[in-house]
């Protein structure tokens, strides 16, 4: 990748049968997450964090019932690699397999691995073949490994300025993570107001929800939204959100639910003369707009640069000893 293509093309249509593929996938190894993770709020224990190769679990397992354990897609090896602190090692290729026999490769890793997993609900999550398991779907076995790490490279790069924008905020704040159920990157910042619910709202959106939220994030895509797109949204969303338009000027606001989201698509920022850069106007737009509507004390929270310290922030952000 250039530098001087700091966020490189990626239309859906050029890969989607990879995504379809790599998102099943992902939902295997982030199931295993869910199952044999420390339970951390807003589900932050099953999902994925960006490494210099791919997307890793935290560490999975416990005290009481070993091994400790992580399981990292490698898009140069174009592998999963799980890998235990008793030293075992093991491998599943990502090429040349069905979402069935990837399944069943990595349930056998596991298992040759001393780590003891067993899926409740062995189907995708959220999917239009939702009811289908796993180990029965031959029809997703579509993995283009260029295609795959030209993906990887995108969300790379989307990382670290979701990463820059986090650097401005010392609240409550998630890890920059890759979630398995929309196949998205984000981050979100929260205040800690706790959001009453009706006792209808199913489990997942409850403890996503728990808290007073801001998230930023970008996704490839889907049929709802066949353009990689950049988004933001504020929950609950508060009055007159939407009485201002988003910058930059591309930006808009779509219904969501029963709210709204702010939509940039990828290829807008990709167009100006610095899109890192208009990308984090987007993300800053919705927070500062958002934070004041919902009573958020900005101010206090802020961090500019990551640094909290007044004396330290006049000196600038470069360690001295």
């Amino acid at each position: 990748m250039a530098m001087t293509d700091p966020l490189p093309a990626i239309p859906l249509e050029s890969w989607r049968p990879t995504k379809e593929t790599l998102h099943r996938y992902l939902q295997i190894v982030g199931k295993v997450a869910l199952e044999r993770g420390i339970r951390r709020n807003h589900w932050w224990h099953m999902t994925f964090r960006p490494t210099a190769r791919g997307w890793t679990t935290v560490p999975l397992g416990s005290a009481r019932t070993g091994p400790v354990f992580t399981c990292a897609f490698d898009f140069f090896d174009h592998e999963l690699r799980i890998e235990t602190d008793h030293g075992r090692r093991g491998a599943v290729p990502l090429a040349g397999q069905s979402v069935a026999s990837f399944y069943t490769d990595v349930m056998a890793a596991l298992r040759a691995s001393d780590i003891d997993c067993t899926l409740p609900n062995p189907t995708p999550f959220d999917l239009p073949d939702h009811g289908r398991p796993f180990d029965e779907d031959t029809e997703h076995a579509d993995y283009d490994p260029e295609r795959a790490r030209h993906a990887f490279l995108v969300y790379s790069q989307v990382g670290r300025i979701l990463e820059e924008f986090s650097a401005a905020f010392s609240g409550k704040i998630s890890p920059v993570q890759v979630f398995w159920h929309t196949f998205d990157i984000a981050v979100q910042r929260f205040a800690p107001r706790h959001i009453e619910m009706p006792a209808s709202v199913d489990p997942v959106t409850r403890e996503a929800y728990s808290r007073e939220v801001i998230s930023a994030g970008f996704w490839f895509g889907d049929d709802k939204v066949p353009e990689p797109t950049f988004y933001s949204y504020v929950a609950p969303e508060p009055d007159g959100l939407t009485d201002a338009e988003p910058r930059p000027g591309k930006a808009r606001w779509v219904p969501s639910g029963s709210a709204h989201a702010a939509y940039y698509a990828y290829d807008e920022a990709r167009a100006t003369a610095d899109p890192v850069g208009a990308a984090l106007e987007f993300y800053q737009f919705v927070y500062d707009r958002g934070s004041e509507l919902a009573g958020w004390d900005a101010p206090a929270l802020s961090c500019w640069g990551g640094i909290t310290d007044p004396v330290l922030r006049k000196q600038g952000p470069r360690w001295t000893d």
